[in-house]
């Protein structure tokens, strides 16, 4: 017959067995913070060790063209390139341009969604970083409205 104590003894027994083989979850991080501390594009790609970008048809960046509340934005991003290590989306008119940053293995498929917010209308960036050290890019304009009255 299982107890509330035995129950107890078991679940942290796991918690131990997962915390000695390092798979207890962790808090994410900003482990890149001057990358998102940057004030613009040029300064998150210097702070990852990335190139100045080039234009690219293969990203597939979705975002609203009119958003009719700037708090809650949903973006798509997605590749087929190869070889890609990581994903970064910038909002270049947010107060910390750097919106999200993705490291990307062969085990990863590379394909976002997120929710973020846009503090007015801006040029939303898409940029994948490879393994050979290029960087590729596409943006797409959204519009930020309140209550749908064009702002």
């Amino acid at each position: 017959m299982s107890t509330r104590r035995t129950a107890l003894q078991q679940s942290l027994a796991v918690a131990g067995l997962l915390a000695t083989a390092g798979l207890w979850p962790q808090p994410a991080q900003a482990y890149t913070k001057a990358a998102f501390d940057a004030r613009n594009l040029a300064e998150a790609l210097r702070a990852l060790g990335g190139q100045a970008p080039a234009p690219s048809r293969d990203i597939e960046l979705v975002v609203p063209e009119i958003a009719e509340n700037g708090a809650l934005v949903r973006v798509t991003l997605a590749t087929t390139l190869p070889n890609v290590r990581r994903m970064l989306l910038l909002a270049e008119k947010n107060p910390s341009p750097l919106v999200a940053l993705f490291n990307v293995s062969e085990a990863i498929e590379p394909s976002f969604v997120i929710n973020t917010k846009l503090a007015e209308s801006t040029d939303v960036v898409a940029v994948v970083m490879l393994a050979d050290g290029r960087s590729l890019f596409t943006k797409k304009p959204v519009r930020v409205t309140l209550g749908a009255c064009g702002a």
